[in-house]
């Protein structure tokens, strides 16, 4: 068993890739071996957790996960811990399994009860072992959401058997009631969505248990659903190498009022470490000098060799991002869109198409929405895009023939050919202006420096998000110092 931490590469597998796996296991295991483990690793996770808790209540589903909960329970009352156990299940449907953990559960001497209620005064730690995979489109209500109810207003800390009740596995996207944990301890393999839309808010500090020995038969797992994104390899820079070593940057944005989403993309880019950034602003009243930057250098977009640049085109665009983008699309190099060059996409079928011409050209192009941008170049909703975040971006490759970079929390990198990594940096520091610009502005960087799309997205938010876990936890985090902050 182990914590997930960010930087290491994980692979995630989905509901039905888990029960498969699950299946294959079982079938090389004697009768009863996978819930025993799953018990046996659930309790002492708990006691790692929480080893001076006088007494702990257990709330167990009708189903194995369930009966993952009972023989936790019958370990941790036979290490000396007082259990308090609330069964929803019934004993004519239950499985082998869990007859088995109900009965040893039984003979440890748990005491049965109808809800935490009954026993709150004396709890000092909460085990969700309600639904687990089971959540998956399954409505909450009667006694589950008591328990549930119960659990958010006691305060004691809660581990989550699996997932947290509530939360879909593969997506993220929590029921109408959900647990809210402080640790879950995913069984057998890691879901996606443990990781993206409210999976981070609600499992708390993740960890894995395999419930596979050495001894046991290797098994062949199937393609992962998706993977969590590693931290990068670092590049070294060369000591014989000069500015044009890592590429020309240039920012094609900022209309009337919003100069300061393409700076803010410039300094990224700068930052970043791209050999020479120009900026081009459409606002004819915006500064051409950046006192505070010197080193961007402010030109028409007319005036630039679009095609020897890496381009990033959109922060702040307005009415002029269909414009840009006719000049981008079939002239630049290597192309970074975002903001309101994603909404002329959507609004306009033959940007569209001109964008997916560059994929035919071996052209690479990012695109990197939130929610409501992808919403707009999916034709649906922002929550129809929330509800399925991975799905998501894969019909935007489908769609665009780009890679996808689909900010939020869990951020998701797609594209053709490629295992959908989600993002394990990054926090709510970022959700203030100007952020995403400073995204778009590093990927631009990297892709002046000769990353492939894939790397330079997969790199730039993973380093994006890093920033933002390690900012001082006193100190606001702006996008201006969040761009001057960037290591090439």
């Amino acid at each position: 068993m182990h914590a997930i931490k960010a930087g290491a590469a994980c692979d995630l597998f989905d509901t039905k890739q888990t029960r498969a796996i699950e299946h294959t296991l079982s079938q090389q295991l004697p009768a009863h071996t996978l819930m025993q483990r799953a018990g046996s690793a659930v309790a002492r996770l708990a006691l790692a957790l929480a080893p001076n808790a006088r007494s702990i209540w257990l709330a167990c589903g009708p189903g194995n996960n369930g009966g993952d909960g009972l023989q936790a329970a019958a370990y941790l009352q036979a290490m000396g811990k007082r259990c308090h156990v609330s069964w929803a299940g019934a004993e004519h449907s239950m499985s082998a399994d869990t007859a088995q953990a109900l009965a040893q559960a039984r003979q440890a001497g748990v005491n049965w009860c109808d809800s935490l209620d009954e026993v709150a005064a004396s709890v000092d730690l909460c085990v969700d072992a309600m639904l687990g995979l089971g959540s998956h489109g399954r409505p909450i209500e009667g006694r589950l959401a008591q328990w549930i109810a119960q659990m958010a207003q006691h305060g004691a800390p809660v581990l989550a058997v699996d997932l947290p009740s509530g939360l879909e596995p593969d997506t993220g996207e929590p029921n109408t009631l959900a647990v809210r944990a402080s640790h879950t301890i995913s069984l057998l393999t890691l879901k996606p969505g443990l990781f993206t839309g409210h999976g981070r808010d609600l499992c708390g500090q993740v960890w894995l248990e395999s419930l596979q020995m050495p001894e046991d038969a290797p098994l062949t797992l199937p393609r992962p659903a998706a993977r969590l994104l590693d931290a990068p390899t670092p590049r070294t820079r060369l000591h014989a190498s000069h500015k044009g070593s890592y590429g020309d940057v240039a920012v094609l944005g900022g209309g009337a009022g919003m100069a300061g989403a393409a700076v803010l993309a410039g300094s990224a880019a700068l930052h970043g470490g791209a050999g020479r950034v120009y900026v081009s602003l459409q606002d004819p009243s915006a500064p051409s000098y950046d006192p505070c930057q010197s080193e961007l250098m402010f030109r028409p977009a007319q005036a630039l060799d679009l095609s020897s640049m890496a381009v990033v085109c959109g922060c702040g665009a307005g009415e002029h991002a269909s414009a840009l983008l006719g000049l981008a699309l079939p002239a630049s190099g290597p192309l970074v869109l975002d903001a309101d060059a994603l909404n002329a996409l959507a609004a306009e079928s033959q940007l569209a198409e001109a964008l997916r011409a560059r994929s035919r050209r071996g052209l690479a192009t990012v695109i990197t929405p939130h929610p409501l941008e992808a919403a707009r170049l999916l034709a649906c909703g922002s929550a129809d895009v929330q509800r399925d975040r991975l799905g998501a971006a894969q019909r935007l490759v489908q769609s665009l023939h780009c890679c996808v970079v689909l900010k939020g929390s869990g951020t998701v990198i797609a594209m053709a050919g490629q295992v959908a990594q989600i993002c394990p940096t990054g926090n709510a520091k970022l959700a203030t202006a100007g952020t995403g610009d400073v995204l778009a502005g590093l990927i631009g960087a990297r892709l002046a420096q000769g990353h492939s799309a894939w790397e330079a997205a997969c790199s730039a938010v993973y380093q994006h998000g890093a920033l933002a876990d390690q900012w001082p936890a006193n100190e606001a985090l702006t996008a201006g110092r969040l761009a001057r902050a960037l290591i090439p």
